[in-house]
């Protein structure tokens, strides 16, 4: 067996980062090589969330990701990680109905897939299974603010919440339960600081502003593969959709003019 990477990010070292006052990178990844590059990069975490169901699949919520899916996607990423951090979420009813429900599912990701860790939306109303997740050595990152998962109950996916109260419950119920680390989404900058400074655990921002511990995006969003979707926290930084789309129409226009392949793409 090989040792292990002495630069790994594991979960204590992911925790510590806070206190040192290192901001924390985090971004999706949904497959072996696009992890394999982004772990290259320098990547914190990495983060197989049921996000796949859109950006992946196509479809326009997350709830139909399945567990088995989840696993699916997390085994490549966990494999391709030599040293960033691999959260996998559990997608939607693998973990409401029953904290034994929730520690069979998330054992199932930790063995399957191998990844250390994985992550749940919810702060006060899923505490107990937090609490009974950590119990079984699963460790656990939190999600409150917008959650995906409660689309038809916010009725929309960018709604900013702002009950201020509500927040900072759901973020001190998380932690106190054992999470090692909380995603705040969509929530109002200030709150968001509000919560940095009362945690002991990162918070990882996404549309929370610049005061959080670390920031997360998604992956295909911040490369521009997908398009039809700009909303204020996103910054592209690639514009790939362009990127691939003249590629491929490069190559529709050799292969329908005969001009590849050439000889020197085959064999003698």
């Amino acid at each position: 067996m090989s040792a292990a990477r002495d630069d790994r990010i594991t979960v204590p070292r992911f925790v510590a980062a806070k206190g040192a006052g290192r901001k924390l990178s985090v971004l999706t990844a949904y497959d072996f090589p696009t992890a394999s590059i982004l772990d290259d990069a320098g990547v914190d975490a990495l983060l197989v969330g049921d996000t796949l169901g859109m950006v992946v699949q196509g479809k326009s919520t997350t709830l139909p990701v399945t567990l088995d899916q989840m696993i699916y996607h997390g085994e490549m990423v966990a494999r391709a990680a030599k040293r960033s951090l691999v959260i996998v979420d559990l997608p939607f009813l693998s973990y409401q109905v029953s904290p034994q429900q929730a520690v069979e599912n998330a054992g199932r990701v930790l063995k399957e897939t191998l990844a250390p860790c994985v992550k749940l939306e919810g702060g006060v109303g899923q505490a107990g299974t937090i609490a009974a997740l950590t119990t079984a050595d699963i460790p656990v990152v939190a999600h409150v603010g917008l959650k995906p998962q409660s689309v038809h109950m916010l009725g929309g996916m960018n709604k900013v919440q702002r009950d201020r109260k509500r927040l900072l419950e759901d973020a001190h119920a998380a932690t106190e339960a054992g999470a090692f680390a909380i995603v705040l989404e969509l929530i109002p900058m200030d709150i968001a600081a509000e919560i940095t400074a009362a945690l002991p655990i990162p918070t990882i921002g996404i549309g929370a502003g610049p005061h959080c511990d670390g920031q997360v995006l998604v992956t295909p969003d911040m490369l521009g593969v997908t398009t039809g979707f700009s909303p204020r926290f996103l910054k592209r930084y690639a514009n790939l959709h362009d990127v691939i789309r003249n590629a491929a129409a490069e190559y529709v226009k050799e292969v329908r003019e005969g001009t590849f392949p050439t000889e020197q793409h085959g064999h003698p």
